[in-house]
């Protein structure tokens, strides 16, 4: 499972399982992947049911 991250600012790729690591980054600062990785694990729960529900289980 993955979640793709894009804004005016960049692009990234973060894998949620197993864990949740940057896959690829594309001119988001460090200080800016630090924010977003924080908002992945702040709704980590949220993220996997949208994803199952998306995808399927």
């Amino acid at each position: 499972m993955h979640i793709h991250v894009v804004s005016s600012d960049g692009e990234a790729k973060f894998w949620l399982e197993p864990e949740i690591e940057l896959a690829k980054n594309y001119r988001y600062s460090i200080h800016q992947l630090k924010e977003i990785e924080l908002l992945v694990e702040v709704h980590y729960d949220e993220l996997i049911a949208a994803w199952k529900q998306y995808f399927g289980s």
